[in-house]
């Protein structure tokens, strides 16, 4: 049911209304601006901009994509400090943004999405937030899939006395140093934090389900001679993206064409593994029995010297209960006397809470309507029956070799013609007009992803990754070069949706009524 919002009343109406403020929402809100649209509020439910840059800040947090790479073309960082940025600077980089494009006035912030329901007779959304109420001609959810932590549900963790906390809920005020800690999972968050808290802990145990593929972090200080050529010489820093892409987008083949051309790589990565493990016993445990790429391949120096200390034990089992404060393994291994349980498991990926706050058209939430289909999406933007809603880093856009921030600007293009076409079929900006994804168009759309799918390293690797949803369907990767998506998502095409209109009011005593009275008489 929509929420009842009587017409003239105070509620305030925008054009836009874009959820989040990390990558995606302050990209949606710069092309926004540059497509002459100011009407428009992002919504964020911290107190600061940032995503999920602002919300991971455990030790040793950093990005595994080039700087100069994982960065907006159009707000090129000249003064990037490494080749690999860490979360303290990526964050300094969109609250700059924010800044330099004068988005600020049209945050609010600490006001959380509630719900957000279509109203089919006015072609609008009711957004309720925790500051409010407003409602918007489109929204753009740019939530992305790292925002919510996802922490297994383990028998007796509420009764474990000592401190848990994710990876991404970093309690700083919790001091680990002298403290025996377990560290659950082994992602790409689990691989940073562990070097940093190996040292402070009298005992660190690591319960590994499955070990991943860990290649050497190539990184360094950027000079200050590469600074000043960027600052002063932009095309510099053209290249160098331009260079860091062309490299991926030639990667992407043994991804999805080629696997067995991953073999390579493998051998770089036994390699890497065995210069750096000198136990046997310990380096059989981290070899994984699945093809390199299968899950997100991780990037690091120090991950496995940290794990061969003497004060380190590697449980190469799961997590599967908690007995006051021992911890007892899949495998019937016992862990005693923990202080602390941090847990690097992910995030909400395949099932993004977001779903469970947006009412279609037909009055079932998003959740409902991917209930037996898992994530589902037209060139991941737009879903049938929930007109006029898009998002930003939908089903199907990730990628496994590259960088995000190249697909949210691809996505930022057909957002900004789907701008376009509403006020063109809307006859200026009224907005009354919406766009709803057909369902044979999404259907399509999804079979030729899922076609090419088949033969990827994501679904013929042998391993079981956050990729897959609970059908092992892989909702979550670009089966493809960021190229070809960005050709997808370069204009919307009209003929993939249908247009809805307000139907126009009948006034007695019009012109036309008058002629057609006239006539009977």
């Amino acid at each position: 049911m929509v929420p009842k919002v009587p017409q003239g009343s105070q509620v305030p109406h925008v054009r836009v209304a874009v959820v989040g403020s990390g990558f995606g929402g302050l990209g949606a809100a710069v092309r926004l601006r540059r497509e002459g649209v100011t009407d428009f509020v992002v919504l964020e439910r911290a107190g600061g901009v940032g995503g999920t840059w602002r919300d991971n800040s455990y030790p040793g947090c950093a990005c595994d994509v080039p700087s100069h790479l994982y960065s907006f073309s159009f707000a090129p960082n000249p003064d990037w400090p490494r080749t690999f940025s860490g979360q303290g600077h990526i964050r300094a980089y969109l609250e700059h943004v924010a800044d330099v494009f004068r988005l600020r006035p049209h945050i609010r912030f600490n006001s959380e999405v509630k719900m957000m329901t279509w109203d089919g007779e006015r072609l609008l959304w009711v957004v309720e937030t925790s500051s409010g109420t407003l409602t918007a001609d489109l929204v753009v959810s740019a939530t992305g899939p790292l925002s919510d932590p996802k922490v297994p549900d383990v028998p007796g963790l509420d009764r474990f006395p000592g401190r848990v906390f994710h990876s991404a809920q970093w309690d700083h005020g919790y001091e680990l140093r002298g403290k025996r800690v377990a560290v659950v999972g082994t992602g790409a968050s689990a691989i940073q934090l562990v070097p940093e808290v190996q040292p402070l802990a009298s005992q660190l145990t690591l319960f590994q389900r499955t070990p991943p593929w860990v290649l050497p972090r190539v990184d360094r200080p950027i000079s200050r001679a590469e600074r000043w050529a960027h600052r002063q010489l932009p095309f510099t820093t053209r290249l160098r993206r331009g260079y860091l892409w062309g490299i991926r987008e030639l990667q992407v083949q043994a991804f999805t064409k080629r696997p067995n051309q991953l073999g390579l790589v493998e051998q770089l990565a036994r390699r890497h593994m065995a210069r750096s493990v000198k136990d046997p016993v310990l380096r059989a445990a981290l070899t994984p029995d699945y093809r390199i790429g299968c899950k997100r391949i991780l990037l690091s120096n120090t991950y496995y010297p940290a794990l061969g200390q003497p004060n380190v034990d590697v449980v190469t089992s799961a997590l599967a209960e908690v007995r006051g404060s021992t911890l007892v393994a899949a495998d019937g291994s016992t862990t005693p006397d923990v202080d602390a349980i941090v847990f690097g498991t992910g995030f909400h990926v395949t099932d993004m809470p977001i779903a469970d706050r947006v009412v279609g058209a037909d009055g079932r939430t998003l959740a409902q309507a991917w209930a037996d289909t898992g994530m589902r999406s037209l060139r991941g933007a737009s879903v049938a029956g929930f007109p006029n809603w898009m998002t930003v880093i939908g089903p199907n856009t990730g990628l496994g070799n590259s960088s995000m921030i190249l697909m949210i600007e691809a996505q930022l293009n057909y957002l900004a013609d789907y701008v376009r076409q509403l006020s063109v079929l809307g006859g200026g900006s009224s907005g009354r007009v919406a766009l709803d994804a057909r369902s044979a168009a999404v259907d399509d759309w999804n079979d030729r992803v899922q076609e090419r799918m088949r033969r990827t390293v994501w679904n013929t690797g042998g391993c079981t990754s956050w990729y897959l949803d609970d059908n092992g369907r892989n909702t979550t990767v670009w089966p493809g070069t960021t190229t070809e998506f960005r050709a997808a998502t370069r204009q919307v095409d009209l003929a993939e949706y249908e247009v809805l209109r307000v139907p126009r009011p009948q006034h007695v005593g019009s012109v036309g009524q008058l002629q057609d009275l006239g006539a009977e008489s």
